[in-house]
C-alpha cells in the first residue's frame, strides 16, 4: 500500500507528490490550478527497475533506471536508459492491488494510461 506523502512546491518545477511502498515510486506533476500535468511509476524496485512516465503534452517513455550501483562510486545519481520491455499486465495488477486507497483521480489516471500504453505497444 502507498504512503499518504502531501504534495510539495518545487521552485522553477511544477509541484509534486511522490507516493511509494516495497514495489512502486509513483511522482505525480501539478499544475499551478492544481490538475494532473503527469506521473511516472517506477516498478518492480528491488529487482529490475522500470519507470513508466506520462506527461500531458509530450505522452509516454518506458525506461529502466540505471542505479550506477555496480561499482561504488559517491555520489552517483540513477538515470533513465531506454527499455522496450514492458510487463504491462503484472504492472496494472500490482497498481491496482497497491493503490486502491490512493483517490480516485489518481488511480484511475494512472490505470488508464497503462492501459494505454500497453494498447500502443501491440
Amino acid at each position: 500500500m502507498f504512503d499518504n506523502a502531501p504534495k510539495k512546491a518545487v521552485r522553477g518545477d511544477y509541484d509534486r507528490r511522490w507516493l511509494s511502498d516495497d514495489f512502486f515510486d509513483l511522482i505525480i506533476w501539478y499544475r499551478p490550478d492544481d490538475t494532473i500535468y503527469g506521473f511516472q511509476l517506477c516498478y518492480d524496485k528491488s529487482y529490475w527497475e522500470r519507470a513508466l512516465t506520462w506527461m500531458s503534452d509530450r505522452g509516454f517513455s518506458h525506461a529502466e533506471v540505471d542505479s550506477g550501483e555496480q561499482v561504488y562510486l559517491p555520489n552517483q545519481t540513477p538515470i533513465l536508459v531506454p527499455d522496450a520491455s514492458f510487463p504491462g499486465d503484472r504492472v496494472l495488477h500490482e497498481f491496482m492491488r497497491r493503490g486502491s486507497a490512493l483517490p480516485l483521480e489518481i488511480r484511475q489516471l494512472v490505470t488508464d494510461k497503462i492501459s494505454e500504453f500497453v494498447q500502443r505497444k501491440v
